[in-house]
C-alpha cells in the first residue's frame, strides 16, 4: 500500500512529465537502474539520486528501461549535462536471474509483482553499451554491486570463463566501487569546479582505464602494486589466484596501495578506497529526504517483494569484519564497520511509525551482520597496519572491541518507543560473537545482549549461519568450529526456557563449498539430526565474482597458499552433496544408503536411516488405519 497523499514531486522524477512539472529544461545526471525505483535508503539508486540532489543537481531516474525495443527509455530525457550513472540494482543481475544450478528464476524481488524479465543479463554492460551507442561523447559512470565486484579480472560462473574488468567489457568511463557516497561527492565537487570528466583519474575508490603507452596519473601519496595482467590470468590460473590475495587485502586496508593491471592496450587503475565513513558521513546519507516508498507509478502493478521485506526495517551500520570466503559484503562494503548515530537511528524509527500502514512492528534492527554495531579496533594504529581479511577468524582479534552494550542500548530505546509494539532482529547474527569460549569478551555484554535478544526481539524463530559441521570445510569458509554452535544452542535454549518461550533455532548450511566432500555432508546430516534439526535453510554454493571461494572453485587452489583444495565442480558432484540435506525424504533413502555403503560408513547408515524403516512402517500403518475408517 502506498501513501497517495504525497505530491509526485516528493520522488525523484522518472518521467518527462515529472521533469516538466519541476520546470526543468535540462538534467545534470541521469541514473539508469535495473531495479524499480523505491525511494528508500536500502536501494542504491535512490541513495545516489538523493546525494546528487543534495549537492544541488537536477537528477532523473530511468528504472528498468526496455533494452529490446527502439530504446526510447534511454532517450526520453535526452543528454545529461554531466554524465549517465548506471547500476544493475541491488543485486548482480546474474545472481538475480539464475539459481546455483544455472536455472532461470521465475521471479524478480526488485520488480513490481515480482515479475521476471525486466532487466537484461549483465545489465551494467548492456545498459552502458546502449548509452555509448546513443551518446558516444557523454561520460558513463558505473557503480553498484555488479560493477563493484567485477572491477578487475574475475571468474564468471555463468559463462564458465574469466572476464576482464567491467570497464573493458562495457565501455564505461569510470567505475565507483563499494559504498559510493564519498567518491561521488568528490567527483561532483571537481566537475562543478570545471575539471573535465576524462581528467578524473586519481579519485579514491574509483577505477579507470588508462593507455599503457602513457605514464600512470601522478599521485604522490599512493604506492602502486602491479597485478598479473588479464592476458596472463587467461593463460595461468595460478597467476589469477595469486592476484586475488592482493586484491582482497588492498580492498580492506586503511592505507591501501593503488592496483594496476594490464588489459589489452590499457592499464586498469584501481585507486585505494576512502577510509570508513564517519558517523556524521553515514548519518548524512541515511537522513536524506527519502519518501521510503516505491514510486506511485507502480501502484497498479503489484507489490515489490524486496521492498515489502524491508519497508519497516532499520539498517544501523555498514561493513562486516567476518571475511567469510563465500561472501561479497567485505569486497563491496569493506571489513570496517561504519555505524550510524543513535539519533539518526531513532529518527528513522520515528519516520517508520508515521507510515500509513504501520501496525506497530519494526521488522528488523540490523545490518549486514546484525550484531556488529559500533564494533571497531581499540587502537586504530594497529588496524592501520592490518592486512587480515577477517577480524574474527581464525580467532577474535585482541584489538577488536566486541562489546554489545551500544547495541543492547539501542534495542531497549526502540523497545521503549510508545508507537513500537515489537522490534525484531531479522538480519543474521554472528552467533560466534555471543559464545564465551570463542569471543573472550569480559564486560558482561554478551549475556545481556542474548537475554534482550531472546526475550524481546526474536520473531518466532532465530536464523543463524553455522554453514557446515566439518572443521576443515569451516576453515576454508573462514567460519568457527561447529563446536561453538553447540555452545550457542545450549545458551539459546536455556534463555528460551528461562523466559517460557518456544522459539526454534533455524541454522543455514551450504553444500559443495570448496573443501566440502560427500562424506563431510553425510556427517553434517547425522550431526544436525542428532541435534533435532530437519534442515530447511540450505543452499548449494554459487560462485560469485570477487570471493575467495570462487577463486578456489575456478583454479582449484587457495589464493593465499596456492595449494590445491578439493571442490565439487560438476552437476553430479553438487547434487550428491545437496542430497544429504534431505536424508528424511523417502525418495532419497536408497540413494543415500548406497552412497554410505560405498563410503564404508555403516555407522552413518545406522544414525541416519535405520529408524527410517520404522518410520515408514508407522506412516504406512497410519495410512491404512485412516483408509479403514473411511
Amino acid at each position: 500500500m502506498m501513501d497517495n497523499l504525497r505530491p509526485i514531486t516528493d520522488w525523484l522524477p522518472i518521467t518527462k512529465k515529472e521533469v516538466d512539472r519541476r520546470g526543468w529544461s535540462d538534467i545534470d545526471v541521469i541514473i539508469i537502474s535495473g531495479d524499480a525505483y523505491v525511494d528508500h535508503p536500502a536501494f542504491g539508486s535512490a541513495v545516489i539520486g538523493r546525494i546528487l540532489e543534495d549537492m544541488g543537481l537536477r537528477i532523473a531516474l530511468v528504472p528498468q528501461p526496455n533494452w529490446k525495443d527502439d530504446l526510447r527509455d534511454f532517450k526520453k530525457f535526452g543528454k545529461p549535462n554531466l554524465f549517465f550513472g548506471v547500476t544493475s540494482g541491488c543485486m548482480d543481475s546474474m545472481v538475480n536471474h539464475y539459481t546455483a544450478a544455472k536455472r532461470k528464476r521465475s521471479t524478480d524481488a526488485y520488480t513490481p509483482g515480482g515479475q521476471a524479465g525486466f532487466r537484461p543479463d549483465y545489465a551494467v554492460t548492456e545498459y552502458t553499451k546502449i548509452l555509448k551507442q546513443l551518446y558516444p561523447d557523454t561520460p558513463v559512470l558505473i557503480g553498484g554491486i555488479e560493477a563493484s565486484l567485477r572491477r578487475v579480472t574475475h571468474y564468471d560462473y555463468w559463462e564458465d570463463r574469466l572476464f576482464p574488468n567491467i570497464l573493458s567489457t562495457s565501455g564505461a568511463d569510470m567505475l565507483v566501487y563499494g559504498m559510493g557516497e564519498m567518491p561521488l561527492r568528490e567527483i561532483i565537487r571537481l566537475l562543478q569546479k570545471g575539471v573535465p570528466f576524462d581528467s578524473l583519474k586519481t579519485i579514491p575508490q574509483t577505477a579507470v582505464l588508462h593507455p599503457r603507452a602513457e605514464d600512470l596519473p601522478k599521485q604522490t601519496h599512493w604506492e602502486d602494486l602491479v597485478l598479473s595482467s588479464h592476458e596472463k590470468c587467461l593463460r595461468n590460473k595460478r597467476a589469477f589466484a595469486a592476484n586475488f590475495k592482493h586484491i582482497e587485502q588492498e580492498s580492506n586496508k586503511v592505507k591501501a596501495r593503488r592496483l594496476v593491471q594490464g588489459v589489452g592496450d590499457h592499464n586498469l587503475i584501481i585507486n585505494p578506497p576512502y577510509p570508513p565513513m564517519t558517523e556524521e558521513q553515514i548519518d548524512r546519507s541515511f537522513d536524506l529526504p527519502y519518501t521510503r516508498q516505491p514510486h506511485p507509478k507502480y501502484k497498479n502493478r503489484g507489490a515489490i517483494p524486496a521492498y515489502e521485506m524491508i519497508r519497516f526495517s532499520v539498517n544501523m551500520h555498514r561493513g562486516c569484519f567476518g571475511g567469510c570466503s563465500f561472501c561479497t559484503i567485505s569486497a563491496h562494503q569493506g571489513k570496517f564497520v561504519a555505524s550510524r548515530s543513535e539519533a539518526s537511528i531513532m529518527k528513522e524509527v520515528n519516520q517508520i511509525t508515521t507510515m500509513p500502514d504501520y501496525k506497530g512492528y519494526i521488522s528488523d534492527l540490523g545490518g549486514p551482520s546484525a550484531n556488529m554495531y559500533r564494533m571497531k579496533g581499540k587502537v586504530q594504529s594497529i588496524c592501520d597496519r592490518c592486512v587480515a581479511p577477517s577480524c574474527i577468524h581464525p580467532v577474535v582479534c585482541s584489538n577488536l572491541d566486541t562489546s554489545h552494550k551500544p547495541l543492547t542500548k539501542i534495542y531497549k530505546k526502540v523497545d521503549a518507543h510508545p508507537e513500537v509494539k515489537k522490534a525484531y532482529v531479522g538480519s543474521g547474527i554472528r552467533y560466534d560473537l555471543l559464545v564465551d569460549d570463542y569471543n573472550k569478551n569480559n564486560d558482561g555484554s554478551l549475556h545481556e545482549y542474548m537475554d534482550q535478544l531472546v526475550s524481546r526481539h526474536v520473531c518466532g524463530r532465530l536464523k543463524v549461519a553455522p554453514e557446515h559441521t566439518s572443521d576443515s570445510t569451516l576453515r576454508e569458509m573462514r567460519k568457527p568450529s561447529f563446536k561453538h554452535f553447540h555452545s550457542f544452542k545450549k545458551k539459546y535454549d536455556a534463555l528460551n526456557k528461562k523466559h517460557g518461550l518456544k522459539q526454534p533455532l533455524i541454522p543455514y548450511f551450504i553444500s559443495s563449498h570448496p573443501g566440502s566432500t560427500e562424506e563431510e555432508m553425510a556427517n553434517l546430516a547425522a550431526e544436525t539430526k542428532d541435534m533435532g534439526f530437519r534442515l530447511e535453510q540450505v543452499q548449494d554454493f554459487t560462485p560469485t565474482p570477487m570471493t575467495v571461494a570462487t577463486v578456489i572453485y575456478y583454479t582449484g587452489m587457495h589464493p593465499y597458499t596456492l595449494k590445491p583444495v578439493y571442490t565439487a565442480i560438476n552437476k553430479k558432484q553438487k547434487k550428491n552433496q545437496h542430497l544429504f540435506f534431505f536424508w528424511h525424504k523417502r525418495e532419497n533413502y536408497q540413494q543415500i544408503r548406497d552412497k554410505l555403503t560405498a563410503m564404508g560408513r555403516s555407522d552413518l547408515i545406522e544414525k541416519l536411516l535405520h529408524d527410517k524403516k520404522k518410520q515408514n512402517k508407522r506412516e504406512y500403518l497410519k495410512a491404512r488405519k485412516r483408509k479403514k475408517k473411511r
